[in-house]
């Protein structure tokens, strides 16, 4: 017999026949495994009643079977016995006062859940918040703005709280979008005249609106004062706001006062890297998730040369465990340390200066200029770019880089910021610097 099968005899001296038959027997056991069961129903809205009823004695009886561990999701059976993941149900029956515009997520990646986020230092406060959101626990506020750079864990977050509410209260109206596909569907609702479903499905028929990497809206005036009016409308229901951005808001340019006031309405926290005990924590979960077997010595050595980025610790382990399988034998510190010099070695022999001087020839200007404290665009520019592709292909400090200009860090953090929102809303600097940021590699790397 199943765990499910058995799950459902336990159940079954629980309720009255009619309740069980009405809402535990139709559910079938679709997957299980050491982490999670799932469950399929008829309909979206059975599955919400059943999660918000039942689940609560469905986890019991696992737990008295010894899987009180396990997940509960659940999924949407279809008539020929198929199962429709989560976004992709069909028409269902629907009670009168219940809306159709149900929830639309991007796609969720199935390991930033909250179980396998690694909690530190850095980002204790986001972490906490958004855990808080997820259960609908208003004590840090019900509008969250999370500033964090490339690779530090915000997006995880941010999937976390949907996998979370998409599981656990699947009725909720959940919207899950970046920057540039908010701005896109504005477009097409004004190319289709269909502004009003646009309006209706944000401002009516929305529970949690997260939005990743709003610096992106720099200087997109129409986007920015509908969702205002967004935002506004659902505050004031008391609705739940998740902001993602690269930038903090108040370094966010050519958006309007106003809209800058609503991103910074609510809690505002950053994640900033991770120190050695978390990288440590992260590479631990990640070797164990991959079945790959680290001594402590190397667990170390890894989170000891690989500190800001977390796809590159990510990276480091699947780089070792590939060498593993191919030379059929345990990782050792020499094999780690090749690995991690394919990574990051590199990075470590390229330096800013290199990088001035090489930007210095391109723009056909001194580096004496470049050091100078001149703010001519023809000499400004080339310096913000340099600091942001030392920033980007090295290892080296903010002060560090700061230095060979005769700058102090405040200046490069400054410098990152304006060319990163000029690649965002600008093709030329974009297309510039991803082709100095080419011409870098070939030549250096």
């Amino acid at each position: 017999m199943s765990l499910w099968e058995r799950t459902k005899e336990i159940l079954k001296g629980r309720f009255p026949d009619s309740s069980y038959s009405l809402w535990i027997d139709p559910l079938t056991c679709i997957h299980t495994d050491d982490h999670v069961i799932e469950l399929a129903g008829p309909d979206r809205f059975f599955n919400s009643w059943v999660a918000e009823k039942y689940l609560t004695n469905i986890k019991q009886g696992l737990a008295e079977l010894g899987q009180g561990d396990l997940r509960v999701q659940f999924a949407v059976a279809q008539e020929d016995g198929k199962f429709l993941p989560p976004g992709e149900a069909q028409e269902q029956l629907r009670l009168p006062e219940m809306p159709r515009v149900g929830t639309s997520v991007r796609a969720l990646h199935p390991k930033y859940t909250f179980d396998e986020f690694m909690v530190g230092d850095a980002n204790m406060l986001a972490h906490s918040a958004c855990q808080a959101l997820a259960n609908n626990d208003d004590s840090l506020g019900r509008c969250i703005f999370i500033e964090a750079g490339t690779g530090l864990g915000k997006s995880h977050l941010t999937h976390s709280v949907a996998h979370h509410i998409i599981n656990q209260s699947p009725s909720t109206r959940l919207h899950y979008r970046t920057a540039h596909q908010l701005t896109a569907e504005m477009v097409q609702g004004i190319k289709n005249n269909t502004m009003d479903q646009f309006k209706d499905k944000y401002y009516k028929h929305c529970d949690v609106l997260l939005v990743e990497d709003i610096h992106a809206l720099s200087g997109r005036t129409k986007t920015q004062e509908e969702l205002s009016g967004v935002v506004d409308a659902l505050i004031e229901s008391n609705k739940r706001i998740i902001f993602t951005s690269a930038i903090s808001a108040k370094d966010i340019q050519n958006i309007d006062p106003g809209f800058r006031s609503r991103l910074s309405s609510g809690l505002i926290t950053t994640i900033n890297p991770p120190d050695l005990r978390t990288r440590m924590l992260i590479i631990k979960r990640k070797a164990l998730n991959s079945k790959l077997e680290l001594s402590d010595e190397l667990i170390e050595y890894v989170a000891d040369h690989v500190r800001c980025d977390i796809r590159l610790i990510e990276s480091a382990v699947v780089g070792v465990k590939a060498k593993a399988c191919l030379l059929k034998r345990a990782p050792d510190l020499d094999m780690v340390k090749e690995v991690i010099s394919n990574i990051i070695g590199r990075y470590q022999d390229l330096s800013t200066e290199v990088i001035r001087d090489f930007v210095a020839r391109q723009f056909k200007v001194s580096v004496s200029d470049m050091r100078s404290k001149s703010r001519k665009k023809a000499i400004a520019f080339p310096r913000q770019v340099t600091m942001y592709l030392a920033r980007k292909l090295t290892d080296q400090a903010l002060s560090d880089i700061g230095k060979a200009f005769n700058r102090d860090h405040s200046t490069v953090v400054h410098s990152i910021r304006v060319v990163t929102e000029g690649i965002a809303r600008n093709n030329s600097v974009r297309g510039q610097v991803e082709l100095l940021a080419k011409k870098i590699k070939e030549q250096f790397l």
